[in-house]
């Protein structure tokens, strides 16, 4: 189907707003134009509280946000540990308030975002270190926040989701923690990647490719076939959680978003892969201008719910 038209409306106007060059762009800049697009998400749903907590990390303190859903009982709540988009070099916990919201209420889940460090001030594995980290201590710390250990799930967005399967790839077997499930929203899999999606959409959807080039020498200097930077390229991915992806029709990820969900089918991972028609990279942050990806993220929150219900 053709781009949403509320989508297309976007995308025009940020076109004709002139930014600047994403080659050349300060990272400064780069954050600042990250966090204006974040603030076009739905506005923050009602959940029961939000509390942050600071944790040991390889690198110093992590600050962890947990967010919990009202009116769920007693009983430990199933947790999504949650890494915000950005690149690996932009965003943080208030970019990401409102999603995380949604999620909490949508799912009935604990959400715990994590806070990791970005580049170019903390260059690859930095971010990596921080994710595994934080993921180890809120499952060994499962009953003191009111989480069932055999529901602990990892999601990201974007580069976030990048990170969330990175996890589940590092803590596979007797290495950590049990994940039940991974959610990638969009996520970056493949840096190595030259796929048709992203020469139809190299430009003027969102995720540029100049940027993604300016974000990679921020993050490197890294192999970008090296696994821990295009997960897609790992040799073996049996012993995966069931795995929840989501892509857009009209973002440069599809294609290898695609290739990851049949590759962990081969590997006897149970896949749900969805591509959300009309909807551009980061959809699900834009629903506070895109009817339609308001209904896409609903869709994703109900799915999360069922899968973690189990």
């Amino acid at each position: 189907m053709p781009l949403d038209p509320h989508a297309r409306r976007l995308l025009d106007m940020l076109a004709l707003a002139g930014p600047a060059d994403p080659a050349r762009m300060p990272i400064e800049e780069r954050r600042e134009s990250f966090r204006k697009l974040m603030a076009l998400s739905r506005g923050g749903a009602e959940i029961g509280s939000i509390e942050d907590r600071s944790i040991p990390g390889p690198g110093g303190a992590i600050t962890v946000r947990l967010y919990r859903p009202g009116g769920e009982g007693d009983a430990p709540l199933p947790a999504v540990v949650f890494f915000h988009g950005g690149g690996l070099v932009a965003g943080d916990l208030d970019t990401h308030d409102a999603l995380c919201r949604v999620l909490c209420r949508g799912s009935g889940a604990i959400v715990a975002a994590v806070d990791y460090r970005l580049a170019p001030e903390h260059p690859f594995p930095a971010a990596i270190a921080d994710s595994i980290a934080a993921t180890a201590w809120i499952a060994e710390n499962a009953g003191a926040l009111g989480i069932d250990p055999e529901r602990i799930a990892v999601a990201g967005d974007s580069g976030g989701g990048t990170l969330a399967t990175i996890v589940c790839q590092s803590v596979r077997g007797e290495k950590g923690p049990r994940i039940a499930m991974q959610l990638l929203l969009c996520p970056v899999l493949d840096l190595g990647a030259e796929t048709v999606s992203r020469q139809e959409f190299a430009s003027g959807y969102l995720l540029d490719r100049a940027m993604m080039a300016r974000d990679l020498a921020h993050y490197g200097p890294v192999d970008p076939l090296d696994p821990r930077v295009s997960p897609l390229r790992a040799a073996d991915l049996a012993g995966m959680p069931r795995t929840l992806i989501h892509s857009a029709e009209f973002d440069p990820l599809r294609d290898e978003d695609a290739a990851y969900a049949e590759r962990l089918r081969a590997a006897g991972v149970a896949v749900s892969h969805t591509c959300h028609a009309g909807m551009p990279h980061h959809f699900y942050g834009l629903t506070g201008i895109i009817p339609a990806a308001r209904q896409s993220l609903d869709a994703i929150c109900r799915e999360a719910r069922a899968e973690l219900s189990r």
